[in-house]
């Protein structure tokens, strides 16, 4: 695959598929370690992502939260990132459930045309049905990938 947009900050070593949660707080915690792994934040961003729920929620809808620090943890990114988690049973998220956790590393905006992408799958029900039933990493950089060469320019 040429490294392009989705690619260059989303790698297979950040996608975690068919993961389980005790609840938000693990799945949280879990979203921390994944960047923390893959060398994208120091353990501190990990760490404010928690702090950033306990102030406002990430829950985005349609069974998806996009956890990251707060402004001040941004010192703490090394590289743009984001992972991917997907919890086939869901993980309550106050009230609402979620099945798919992707955490964002970002000191700047280079994330916004996978996020972007991202919303456009959403938009499609089949798509967005693929991306929380995808069962390799592959799966979901391919759906990533198509959607972000049809909107570019």
């Amino acid at each position: 695959m040429v490294e392009d947009a989705t690619t260059a900050i989303l790698g297979p070593d950040a996608i975690r598929l068919a993961q389980r949660a005790q609840d938000k707080w693990d799945a949280l915690r879990q979203s921390g370690e994944v960047l923390v792994s893959i060398g994208a934040v120091a353990p501190p961003y990990a760490d404010a992502i928690l702090e950033r729920e306990r102030s406002i929620s990430t829950y985005m809808g349609e069974g998806i939260a996009i956890p990251h620090g707060t402004d001040e943890s941004r010192v703490h990114v090394k590289r743009t990132a984001l992972a991917v988690l997907q919890y086939p049973d869901g993980v309550d998220w106050d009230g609402q459930t979620v099945k798919l956790c992707i955490p964002i590393a970002s000191s700047g905006d280079e994330h916004v045309a996978v996020l972007s992408a991202l919303a456009q799958i959403l938009m499609e029900p089949d798509q967005a049905e693929r991306l929380r039933s995808a069962t390799e990493p592959g799966d979901v950089l391919d759906l990533l990938s198509a959607v972000d060469e049809e909107h570019s320019p």
